[in-house]
């Protein structure tokens, strides 16, 4: 089960509220709180495409650049032990640590 939906690359959660009914969800990956519901599936849909077109219109009348969703960079806590194998490995194989990591993130999601 696929709970994302995705619209000009920008990425909402899909929630289901049993109490009110209602699917809702927020764009996912910004710092803006942008949010969007629907009582259907196909109106959930129809409302999250709308608060991205929404947020990019925003955006352009406020002179602000729209958040890239993702930039590519980020913080990673490891144990120290593993740190020093993965900074020898890196050297061993003539390539950064960022590279080694790259590459072993895109083996674990076959990418």
């Amino acid at each position: 089960m696929n709970n994302m939906l995705e619209y000009k690359g920008y990425y909402g959660s899909v929630e289901y509220s049993a109490a009110d009914e209602v699917f809702h969800g927020r764009i996912e990956g910004i710092a803006d709180h942008v949010t969007f519901e629907g009582a259907s599936a196909e109106c959930l849909k129809k409302d999250f495409m709308e608060a991205v077109d929404d947020y990019l219109e925003s955006c352009k009348e406020l002179g602000k650049e729209p958040e890239k969703i993702y930039k590519g960079s980020f913080n990673v806590r490891i144990k120290p032990e593993l740190h020093k194998q993965l900074a020898i490995f890196s050297r061993l194989h003539k390539q950064t640590l960022n590279r080694t990591v790259e590459e072993a993130i895109a083996r674990l999601i076959n990418f």
